[in-house]
């Protein structure tokens, strides 16, 4: 097995990690931030480092492989919505957010599966998709270390914030505002550019 792929794995195994860290019981702050918050964020930040060198060491040494583009994308997945719904249940994230992301990718997946059996037509990421990647991943970034469990879209709207926890709790709102509207029209371009393939009668 090639290095891109050991680290696709390794994202893999850490989110069984980061999920069960909520459930040990870790106690105390730093910087007024629970230190579970800063364990989980710090192994979605290692995870989320893996996803960009796996891609880069494989294109940049010939390593690409059929088991590589299986599992690259669904450990992608796993990562995102894992670390959505750890949010989700601290109550720092509304559950709309992870749901408008599954739905996006089980579209996304479908259309993949008809382009296969239809002769392996790709759609080539859109710059929709990529700033969907960037600002989801700044988003949760930031949304681990939201001060207190807050709600990102409540905390600076309420008032109840100030300071450097209103600042954190601002950009958190406003990177996952943007990321959930490129996740929308990211997966609106591949319905887009697909339908000829979705409705042909092949």
């Amino acid at each position: 097995m090639n290095l891109p792929n050991k680290l696709t794995i390794l994202r893999i195994l850490l989110v069984p990690v980061m999920v069960i860290i909520p459930f040990i019981g870790i106690e105390g702050t730093l910087l007024s931030i629970p230190i579970s918050y800063l364990l989980m964020d710090f192994i979605f930040i290692i995870a989320s480092i893996t996803d960009k060198l796996d891609g880069s060491i494989a294109r940049s040494r010939n390593l690409i492989t059929n088991f590589g583009k299986f599992l690259d994308p669904i450990a992608d997945k796993i990562l995102v919505l894992a670390a959505m719904l750890i949010l989700v249940e601290a109550g720092n994230l509304p559950a709309w957010i992870p749901i408008i992301v599954l739905t996006r990718e089980f579209v996304v997946s479908a259309y993949r599966l008809v382009a296969v059996e239809q002769g392996g037509k790709v759609i080539a990421a859109s710059k929709w998709g990529k700033l969907k990647t960037v600002t989801q991943m700044i988003a949760i970034i930031l949304a681990f270390i939201n001060i207190n469990g807050t709600n990102i879209f409540l905390g600076f709207i309420n008032g109840r914030l100030t300071g450097i926890e209103f600042v954190v709790n601002m950009l958190t709102s406003v990177m996952m505002i943007i990321s959930v509207i490129a996740t929308i029209f990211s997966g609106w371009e591949y319905v887009k550019d697909g339908k000829d393939l979705l409705f042909s009668e092949k």
